[in-house]
């Protein structure tokens, strides 16, 4: 039998659970009973019995909204005062052997609070304590929004979560039978489901070869195995210290851990990870050491990299998870004094290559050798990061020499094989490259980029092979330098979603990238001259300068072998050049770096490349960068996930191309389909060996899986989607129109035309972001469906979501069309057009003469209409433009300052209007609204004056307090500006 129905997979969920020997509590149904159960467990376990008022006092001590101090506490012991001054020592749960802890399902449990009633599906307790809450939808329905109503839930003022034992909540599980999803609980600020949709990570479950386990019945069987889900819980979610921040490890990354783990535990020799770039190597290799730190075999865990900033990248990594847990090592000596430590802290440490290499090799270096020679014969465990770049040389070498017991480890993205082998130049000499298993032996476990893309965790990519006027660029030939220039300016909006995203462009040396900057500055200055609506790119360049006895820029220098060659020529000129080329930065965001300290200078550029994750409002786009120049730096190891493009004018191969184009594919949402490459060297065929080398198994599916389709089968998926849509408004009698949605009868249609549209619009975000379309295929995806008609049909879809989004909060009915909805939003937001944006179109739209004007009032209203940033502002900046007069010739500023008075006259009329329908004073309503939003705290006692004078019975003021209190909260919410009014939750049934 197929279940369907909630009802259906709950009870078959529990049937399996009960399978797995968990008890099945249909006793426990509200807080009282779970309070009791858990006070008998505890009792239990700690061997004591507590007096009702101890036990209360230990609620009030333990219950707190505090996701991240209930974490900690749930995982330490804990001491309490009883009423006779002794101390008690407990633990929450059998903290030695998470096993031994009771298992035990509660369905259908309500929690009703002071403000909240809400009701959950099943949830586990662990020695009575709620850790584990699944949330069910039926089969049609996605997980999605079982997804969203944990976030409601959790994010309702006066939840259960922060004021009962739900607070202990560490995982969520969502689940329709087939897809089956589980997150990790989080503080608010962590907690988010907004415009943007960015979520917290969320897992799929999955066997040792990377097979997902999606359909409920399976993960059951193995995630909710008792002994499987208390080691996910307490050796496998990471408490991030200092974001205050609940981490769950994906499935791969369990499995390397073990796999390392075992390894050591039965002394097997060496092994390597190849995890591909973006899958949180960091994080594996974090846990995979402190699990070691507790081995009394191992004497010590070295984490080794190669690079001065990956050090410190690496570093501030491990911290993020337990702040001190690694300290900086200066010079050579600092390590190896940490080397011979005893101290506890000490145990793991986190140092390069060529710091390890100084302590071992040499007979300059004798001392340190003589005074780690006590070291030799321990079991020293070594994980490398990134282990295909310099460890292959000489200081490899020296470290498996000195230290015979040693275990090694490597992690890496794009393995060294036979086919990519090459040569290294190390420190003026050459040495030949092996592969990766010749240094490590065997591979323990893989994860590849084609694992990553088939599970969501990476992008795949899309490939634009440039082609100037229409004729194909051959392999090998370079383009000319403003060619390239002109054609990023013409495609730099769309390929990053109209600046939503930004880019790198990585050139083949200093030279070139110093040409490139110069260039991009006189046509962009060029181009405002004869166009004052041009919107000029942020250009910034990063490239090393000549090292001259600097020894972190030179350590900086070996893993970037074109810019340590390009600085042997005539360094004093790129010297120069990059001293211009930071003046330029100076001046633009106002910063005060030089070449003397570079290293300040790149870390800057760095920030400001992911600062594009703060929207415009937040962060000018002034302050941010539009591109990037580079030659070698931030093509390994750089991570945003608000960075989508690279461009290409330089010869990339095997792992080297692989890393670069790595930059652009991190997951942020639906808004950034792939990560977009766009190629001016003609490289198809290095593509295409690079995929085939590093596919894993799947290579003969590779390119399938890599590589976004082509845009002719995009356009047909659209031209489909196109054709559903128009049939499913003539089967309810209406023409495929923007104007007659409005027209459709009943939330079962509404519903339908919204899941509709969103594929209409998905599939022509993604055509918007692909760089290579010909012009007839614009024509084509026109004809399809019509700008115009897209925004105009983008604003029925976002009146009607938000219509169906705030009905579905006020029902828990399964079967309301309006609760089953998927709703997006972020496919209908653009970074560009923000309010300064409208702002400026609306004064140009003032300024211009009506046979100048490049926008319409229509355009501009339909613009206006169907941008999801902008929802909230909408009906205020409609009815402001609709008030302006053409040709008036208002200033931006003025268009801003008029627009301000006009909208608080609005407000203000509207309170007015609210205030005659209730039979209020005008002034006396404004009087309470003004004490409100003074103090951001709703007061119901103002509220109870506020009728005093009308002489009204107590049930008819109740009644008339909530008729106003339903016209009034829209009026407040939209004067809050998204800040929360402490209390009004009491009357906010949205």
């Amino acid at each position: 039998m197929v279940m369907t129905r909630e009802a259906e997979i709950e009870q078959e969920l529990i049937r399996l659970l009960s399978d797995q020997h968990y008890t099945i509590r249909h006793d426990i149904r509200n807080r009282e009973a779970l309070e009791g159960n858990f006070r008998e467990k505890f009792e239990t376990l700690n061997r004591v019995r507590l007096t009702n008022s101890e036990f209360d006092r230990l609620l009030e001590e333990i219950v707190t909204s505090d996701v991240f101090a209930n974490a900690e506490r749930l995982r330490n012991w804990n001491t309490f005062e009883r009423e006779d001054g002794t101390p008690l020592h407990y633990q929450l749960v059998n903290l030695k052997d998470w096993c031994r802890n009771s298992f035990e399902v509660v369905s259908q449990l309500r929690m009703n609070t002071r403000s909240s009633h809400h009701r959950y599906d099943v949830i586990l307790l662990l020695n009575g304590l709620p850790l584990v809450q699944i949330e069910l939808k039926a089969l049609q329905v996605s997980p999605r929004k079982a997804m969203q109503q944990i976030v409601d839930y959790r994010n309702d003022p006066g939840n259960g979560y922060g004021n009962s034992l739900l607070c202990f909540m560490q995982l969520f599980i969502v689940s329709n039978c087939s897809q089956t999803w589980y997150f990790a609980n989080n503080n608010d600020e962590h907690f988010l489901f907004n415009v943007e949709e960015r979520f917290l990570p969320i897992y799929s479950w999955a066997t040792r070869d990377n097979r997902k386990i999606e359909h409920l019945s399976e993960f059951a069987q193995q995630f909710l195995a008792k002994c499987t889900l208390a080691e996910m819980i307490s050796r496998y979610m990471v408490l991030i210290q200092n974001e205050r921040k609940l981490v769950m490890m994906r499935p791969y990354q369990v499995y390397a851990v073990k796999a390392i783990v075992d390894c050591i535990r039965e002394n097997r020799g060496n092994g390597y990870i190849w995890h591909t770039t973006g899958s949180g190597k960091t994080l594996t290799s974090f846990k995979a050491s402190t699990l070691l730190k507790d081995n009394p075999d191992i004497e010590k865990c070295l984490f080794v990299v190669d690079r001065k900033d990956l050090d410190k990248q690496t570093r501030e990594e491990f911290n993020r998870f337990q702040p001190g847990c690694v300290e900086e090592n200066t010079n050579t000596e600092t390590l190896v004094q940490r080397l011979l430590s005893d101290d506890y802290r000490n145990k793991v440490i986190v140092t390069t290559i060529q710091k390890l290499g100084l302590a071992l090799g040499g007979s300059s270096k004798q001392q340190y050798r003589d005074r780690l020679e006590p070291l030799r014969n321990k079991r020293v465990v070594f994980i490398f990061d990134e282990c295909h770049r310099s460890q292959f040389g000489e200081n490899h070498q020296a470290i498996r020499a000195f230290f015979p017991n040693a275990q090694l480890f490597g992690f890496t993205g794009t393995p060294i094989f036979s086919t990519n082998a090459s040569y290294s130049r190390i420190e003026g000499r050459e040495a030949s490259l092996v592969t990766t298993q010749d240094i490590f032996d065997k591979e323990l476990h893989t994860y590849t980029i084609t694992h990553a893309i088939d599970d969501g965790n990476v992008l795949r990519f899309h490939v634009d092979y440039f082609k100037p006027d229409g004729t194909p660029v051959r392999p090998g030939e370079t383009p000319a330098k403003r060619a390239v220039v002109e054609a990023i300016l013409g495609k730099h909006d769309a390929a990053t979603n109209q600046r939503k995203f930004n880019a790198l462009f990585a050139t083949a040396s200093i030279d070139d990238a110093i040409e490139y900057h110069r260039l991009f500055r006189d046509i962009q200055q060029a181009r405002m001259a004869q166009d004052p609506d041009f919107l000029p790119l942020n250009i910034a360049c990063v490239f090393s300068p000549p090292a001259e006895g600097n020894r972190d820029v030179a350590q900086l220098q070996e893993d970037l072998p074109q810019e340590l060659e390009d600085n042997k020529v005539d360094p004093n000129r790129k010297k120069a050049a990059l001293a211009e080329i930071i003046a330029d930065y100076n001046a633009r965001y106002g910063t005060n770096h030089d070449v003397t300290n570079f290293d300040s200078y790149y870390q800057d550029v760095q920030s400001r490349i992911k600062d594009q994750k703060y929207p415009n409002s937040d962060l000018p786009r002034a302050k941010k960068i539009d591109i990037t120049i580079v030659v070698d730096m931030l093509l390994t190891g750089f991570d945003s996930a608000y960075l989508n493009t690279l461009y290409v004018d330089k010869n990339l191969k095997y792992h080297g191309l692989i890393q670069a184009f790595s930059r652009t594919n991190r997951v942020l949402n639906d808004s950034k389909p792939y990560g977009n490459i766009l190629d001016f060297r003609a490289q198809r065929e290095a593509v295409d060996e690079a995929i085939a080398l590093f596919s894993g198994e799947a290579s003969e599916r590779a390119k399938e899986v890599w590589l976004v389709d082509p845009a002719p089968k995009v356009i047909e998926r659209l031209a489909e989607a196109t054709r559903k849509l128009s049939d499913f408004m003539a089967d309810h009698g209406l023409p495929a129109r923007p104007e007659e949605v409005s027209n459709l009868r009943g939330d079962a249609a509404r519903a339908g035309f919204i899941e509709r549209f969103k594929e209409v619009r998905r599939l022509a975000t993604q055509l918007d972001q692909y760089t290579d379309l010909a012009p007839e295929q614009r024509a084509q995806i026109e004809a399809l469906i019509p700008r115009d008609s897209l925004r105009s049909f983008s604003a029925r879809y976002l009146e009607l979501a938000k219509q169906l989004q705030d009905r579905a909060r006020k029902t828990d009915d399964p079967d309301d069309p309006a609760g089953q909805i998927d709703f997006e939003f972020v496919l209908f937001d653009s970074a560009l057009i923000d309010y300064d944006y409208i702002m400026g179109l609306i004064a140009r739209f003032s300024q211009a003469a009506p046979e100048r004007r490049k926008m319409t009032r229509e355009e501009l209203m339909r613009l206006l209409a169907s941008s999801a940033r902008l929802m909230e502002e909408r009906d205020d900046l409609e009815a402001y433009v609709a008030t302006l007069r053409e040709g008036e010739g208002l200033s931006e500023d003025e268009i801003r300052a008029g627009y301000a008075r006009f909208k608080a006259a609005r407000q203000a009329e509207a309170l007015a209007h609210i205030a005659e329908k209730h039979g209020l004073e005008a002034q006396a309503l404004q009087g309470f609204v003004d004490l409100i939003l003074g103090r951001m705290i709703f007061d119901p006692d103002a509220l109870t004056d506020l009728f005093r004078p009308k002489g009204l019975g107590w049930k008819a003021r109740a009644q008339a307090e909530l008729a106003l209190m339903e016209d009034l909260i829209p009026w407040l919410n939209r004067k809050a500006e998204g800040r929360e009014i402490s209390g009004l939750e009491v009357y906010d049934q949205r």
